[in-house]
């Protein structure tokens, strides 16, 4: 609730302030808060039955204290579909004033997908707007859930035209600032399901403590402020989208402003219009950017198609932000190298999980190491679970382990899967592998299940081989991954995807843009013999989720099943 009591704080203390843009509109933390009590007062006033009400039916003994005069969800799992905009965030505010737990549902899911999620989380009511209404209705009606259209939020501009203005009394006047509606901090708040690249997607649990625990770090480490203006691309049923660029800022009295979906155009675009060439500054200008790997190489790509006049202006403008972070998987050297001689700014890389968002960041202020994501932040503790029991593992190489304070409570109806996914003290088996460098930072070499492999003896980590690839004036995009092989155990493998250019050529020539040996004979100057691949295949692109993460385990699947 304590996202809910800063929004409500922030429309109080001044009301005029922008919570959202989106679509050309803007909306003020007033209207946003406004608009989630009313998608309260429809979920308090519809008929979804409450856990504790099932509980009562199924005893009639049973006595429901401690509700209030207001109905309370107890619970409740309630699906929000909704494009990035200001109904999605009033839907989220809205379903934690009434006691219930969110579950934020991707547009991008085929309908099998959504139907899995809907009824693994039990969900009761779907939430949605519009123009998904037809879509919905029919979902909802196949896991026996209700549907209901999120009130669209009346934006500035309609309000002032309407002469309709919201006094910032009667936020406090509705209770939220005071609480009236009290959630234990331990009570389930939010489910997200995992990306499913290392398996089954799962339902993760958080808390209202989680996520308060959360939200207050990464404002206090990036110093997140009322100030600031952030440019959002993501998705927001993951955590990088939903808490980095999103609830976060939100908590700080930020300003959030969606992209309908990533424009390599209009991101250039919206950062010129932000600090024009004149050397002015827009009111509204952005000053915070977060992003995957992949957005960042799409606008190195870009920016190099530009004008020489074009390329200048937009280097000047994205100069001028605040703050740029990329994260949800590794980040190439190279790219990390051409996008800081290009703008300026070292992209400050952190490591995260959904089950406790963010735990490790490189510093705002201090020195960002390149092929690193940093230490870990105030109150997070973290530990290397070494493979080799015996102790005879010299490279420090181990699983990472967690223990945070926004760690997730269980995954949904998984007991024994939470349960093994822990080890002594309550630390968390991330399932990726690391090692600390000389300096306290943490190198993160992959997940243990599809980026570590094991050729000959050696355990090899495919994103350092990435790395590497990546460097060749070629290659545009690149995916490593071991394949069984009956000499050595796992064979090294790379998928690239040439650049543009390349594949012109590579059409002229009738002859592929690079081949194994020449590739081989490059590399072997950056990477040790045993590090080079053995297997290559040219690509016209790599399948990627919405967060740009490439499945390597079905991957190898294929490519294994075609040996």
């Amino acid at each position: 609730m304590e996202v809910v009591k800063a929004v409500g704080r922030q429309g109080s203390a001044a009301p005029d302030s922008v919570a959202i843009r989106a679509d050309q509109q803007s909306y003020s933390y007033i209207q946003i808060i406004s608009s989630a009590v009313k998608i309260s007062n429809l979920l308090n006033n519809s008929d979804i039955k409450t856990p504790c009400e099932a509980r009562k039916d199924e005893n009639p003994s049973l006595s429901i204290d401690g509700m209030g005069k207001q109905r309370h969800l107890g619970g409740a799992r309630i699906g929000i579909v909704a494009k990035p905009s200001a109904e999605f965030v009033a839907g989220i505010l809205g379903t934690w004033f009434s006691g219930g737990v969110a579950v934020p549902l991707a547009l991008s899911y085929p309908e099998a997908e959504l139907l899995h999620v809907m009824n693994d989380s039990d969900i009761s009511m779907v939430l949605s707007t519009n123009d998904h209404r037809e879509l919905l209705q029919e979902v909802a009606s196949k896991c026996a859930a209700q549907f209901s259209i999120i009130p669209p939020v009346p934006s500035t501009s309609s309000l002032k035209n309407a002469h309709d203005h919201s006094h910032p009394g009667e936020i406090d006047e509705l209770g939220i600032l005071r609480g009236s509606i009290e959630n234990s901090s331990e009570d389930p708040a939010l489910i997200i399901y995992t990306s499913g690249t290392t398996g089954k997607p799962k339902g993760v649990v958080h808390t209202h403590r989680s996520i308060t625990a959360q939200v207050q770090t990464l404002t206090e480490a990036w110093e997140y402020t009322s100030a600031d203006q952030f440019l959002h691309s993501l998705p927001l049923h993951h955590v990088h989208g939903l808490f980095n660029a999103l609830l976060a800022p939100l908590y700080a009295g930020s300003t959030v402003e969606f992209m309908p979906k990533f424009s390599v155009r209009g991101i250039w675009q919206r950062w010129r219009e932000s600090y024009p060439v004149d050397g002015t500054r827009a009111e509204d200008a952005i000053t915070v950017f977060t992003g995957v790997p992949t957005m960042y190489t799409r606008l190195i790509q870009g920016y190099e198609a530009m004008d020489p006049e074009l390329q200048v202006a937009s280097a000047s403008a994205a100069r001028k932000l605040r703050l740029m972070m990329c994260g949800s998987s590794a980040l190439p050297l190279p790219v990390m190298q051409q996008w800081e001689t290009i703008t300026g700014h070292r992209l400050l890389e952190r490591y995260g999980m959904t089950e406790f968002v963010m735990s490790i960041s490189n510093p705002l202020k201090a020195m960002r190491k390149p092929g690193t994501v940093g230490k870990p932040f105030p109150g997070v503790q973290v530990k290397i679970l070494m493979e080799d029991e015996n102790g005879d593992n010299t490279d420090g190489v181990g699983e990472l382990c967690v223990k945070s304070p926004s760690l997730f409570k269980e995954y949904w109806k998984l007991p024994e899967v939470t349960k093994e996914s822990f080890i002594d003290g309550g630390f968390f088996k991330t399932g990726d592998a690391g090692r600390v460098d000389e300096d306290g930072y943490y190198v993160i070499l992959g997940r243990t299940s599809a980026d570590i492999m094991k050729v000959g003896g050696y355990k090899l980590s495919a994103l350092e081989i990435e790395s590497a690839i990546l460097e060749h004036p070629v290659v545009a995009e690149c995916c490593v991954l071991g394949l069984p092989d009956k000499d050595y155990g796992e064979a090294v493998c790379a998928i690239i995807v040439p650049k543009a250019d390349a594949k012109v050529k590579q059409e002229e020539d009738l002859k592929p843009a690079i081949s194994l040996e020449e590739l081989r004979s490059w590399a072997k100057e950056k990477l040790a013999p045993y590090k080079l691949p053995t297997r290559l295949y040219l690509w016209d692109s790599l399948p990627r989720n919405a967060m740009g993460k490439v499945n390597k385990k079905e991957l190898k699947k294929v490519l294994a099943a075609k040996q």
